[in-house]
């Protein structure tokens, strides 16, 4: 471990198994994994970084949630709720986020709490997949309610909780409270280098060969790469492309992918919400897309990658720094799933609305399309 610390939090997504798992079905597996398996990563994240000591200190649940945490309503019993409602529950006092770690109620987050000297004390912490593609409805109170699987949580300002660390330097806390909420670096605790990534939807990848913006390998090479080198577990990685080779025994990362990337597969991007889009427009909208678009966001997938084909930065008119750090140098054309749920568009983010998407593609790919044409496809995009 070197004198200064970088660390790392998934803009992928993998977890382990800490459980005995096999009278589990393929789907609850996977599920489990998704949600609440770390893969060990608790070392790296109570003895290295050190996060416990912030959480029990100083992270209420109104902190919690203004940064981007999720809590999952379902794992709060009806009395506790009831009192929430009612005004009876501090959340201003971190005493109360641990006791929603004790119920394994923040999303994304596994704490261990133990009772010492009459005090319930957060010993362990450690994070899972779903710390950054899982949200929730909203459906007890903003920020709180039931899981969505699979949704990338664009409240999340992973920097910022990263930045509480005691263990990094004041160099590195300006790097990632630099970041903003929705976005990571996948690539900044191995390089030094600061490019953050927009955090992607995990569903809809059933029928997509590549999933990663840089289409560097398979969801379970991504899952591989994240966990071992982003969430810290303790497992193999290894890819002479980038110069990267892991090795650590127990490996409790492998025999987890297969089941983990079952579950990914079964996630199915949301449908536009009713009334959301004018349905005449996006018809005519259609016609626009076929026109203009459907040469590199082919097929039921939305993306020509699936046959191998890779952009150059310049191509589309894409910022190429994080692209230079890369494998392959190049961006995949994104697939077209549930997009009205998950602004903002482009791997940084750079676009705030479809509307912006459409604005850049006429400019940089000269399509010459009339302002009643760029609306019509924005309705169009909005209904997929």
């Amino acid at each position: 471990m070197p004198s200064t610390l970088r660390v790392g939090v998934g803009a992928g997504i993998v977890a382990v198994a800490v459980t005995t798992l096999l009278a589990w079905g393929p789907k609850d597996h996977g599920q489990e994994v998704f949600r609440n398996d770390t893969f060990g990563d608790e070392k790296f994240w109570t003895d290295t970084a050190r996060m416990q000591e912030v959480v029990q200190s100083s992270v209420s649940p109104n902190l919690a949630l203004k940064v981007g945490l999720k809590v999952d309503a379902d794992a709060i019993p009806p009395a506790v709720a009831q009192a929430i409602k009612a005004g009876q529950v501090d959340l201003n006092s971190p005493a109360t986020t641990v006791t929603l770690l004790k119920l394994n109620a923040v999303v994304g987050l596994r704490g261990t709490v133990r009772t010492i000297n009459g005090k319930d004390t957060l010993v362990r912490l450690g994070i899972t997949c779903a710390l950054c593609h899982s949200t929730v409805n909203n459906s007890f109170a903003p920020g709180i309610g039931q899981r969505q699987d699979g949704w990338p949580n664009r409240d999340l300002n992973v920097g910022a909780i990263i930045a509480l660390s005691p263990a990094i330097t004041a160099e590195q806390k300006a790097i990632y409270n630099s970041w903003g909420p929705g976005k990571y670096d996948p690539r900044f605790n191995l390089d030094g280098k600061s490019t953050p990534l927009v955090l992607p939807p995990a569903y809809g990848l059933a029928r997509v060969r590549s999933e990663t913006y840089t289409a560097e390998g398979p969801i379970s090479y991504w899952n591989a790469y994240v966990a071992v080198t982003q969430m810290h577990g303790q497992g193999n990685f290894a890819d002479r492309r980038l110069g990267i080779t892991i090795t650590q025994s127990p490996d409790l990362v492998t025999s987890k992918l297969p089941a983990l990337r079952r579950y990914q597969h079964s996630l199915r991007a949301p449908r536009p919400d009713a009334g959301s889009f004018d349905a005449v427009a996006a018809g005519r909208g259609r016609v626009v897309f076929n026109s203009t678009c459907a040469s590199c966001h082919v097929g039921v997938t939305g993306t020509d990658n699936n046959s191998g084909k890779l952009h150059a930065p310049d191509e589309t008119g894409m910022d190429g720094a994080y692209a230079a750090r890369t494998a392959n140098k190049s961006y995949r054309t994104t697939p077209l799933r549930g997009l009205a749920h998950h602004a903002p568009y482009f791997h940084d983010g750079s676009a705030a609305t479809l509307a912006d998407v459409v604005a850049h593609y006429n400019r940089v790919r000269q399509l010459r399309l009339t302002d009643e044409q760029q609306r019509d496809l924005v309705e169009f995009l909005k209904s997929l």
